[in-house]
């Protein structure tokens, strides 16, 4: 966490022109990579993707002998980086959602982070023109990092095609965090997170996304197995 806090500090401090892509991956994030060829192409041009979950982690272990030392997800991440970088004059955007759960989102983000300015907010129901049109709006205020919570794939297929025009030094795509800014979701006890278990509370409140977790997450282990199965039988 500490590592991912002081790398995108770096962009925002030192821009160089481009907007980096900064995304954040579940079990659910990668079984759609792993379905989707041109998604894959998306998560592939990203910055920096960190690992979000215990599947992810799980999966590090399985294939590549690697234990991930943090669960680094965007709704942990963010008022991370917000309480331990202010006052040092950085600015935000918020990107997603309705009109009323970006409006109250911003709102929070105002009460609780006063020490990084809230420089504008957009809605996240958008074509081409609307695009184009928050692409200007996002520009004109010149944050220093905006958050694009669509949900997956949208989120990072918006940044993929639009960051080429954005002048933004760093595009954090952060899932489901402004429905708890919004209050529309609670937090999992931090137990309860630690342990891993996370999403059998969004289960109990998100009954409808069952599938992703009570099928994606054994779908994404099996593919994990069979990936080391594969590495192993190598010469």
């Amino acid at each position: 966490m500490e590592d991912a806090l002081a790398r995108v500090e770096a962009w925002m401090r030192a821009p160089d022109g481009r907007a980096h892509a900064v995304y954040f991956v579940n079990a659910n994030t990668l079984n759609l990579a792993c379905d989707d060829p041109e998604y894959r192409r998306v998560l592939c041009g990203a910055d920096a993707i960190y690992g979000d979950g215990s599947g992810v982690r799980m999966a590090a272990r399985m294939i590549h002998g690697v234990r991930l030392v943090d669960n680094v997800n965007g709704t942990d991440f963010v008022p991370r980086l917000f309480e331990t970088r202010a006052g040092r004059g950085y600015r935000s955007f918020l990107l997603g959602g309705t009109e009323e759960m970006n409006a109250r989102a911003a709102e929070h983000v105002r009460k609780r982070f006063p020490g990084f300015e809230l420089v504008g907010r957009h809605h996240g129901y958008l074509d081409a023109a609307s695009s184009a049109h928050a692409v200007e709006a996002i520009n004109a205020a010149a944050p220093h990092v905006l958050l694009v919570g669509m949900g997956n794939p949208l989120q990072e297929r918006w940044i993929d095609a639009w960051r080429a025009q954005l002048r933004v030094p760093v595009c954090l795509a952060i899932g489901g965090l402004f429905a708890y800014w919004s209050g529309d979701l609670d937090r999992a006890p931090g137990w309860v997170r630690r342990i891993g278990f996370e999403w059998v509370h969004l289960l109990r409140h998100q009954p409808r996304k069952a599938g992703r977790y009570l099928l994606g997450n054994p779908l994404f282990l099996a593919r994990a197995a069979r990936q080391r199965a594969i590495g192993s039988a190598r010469p």
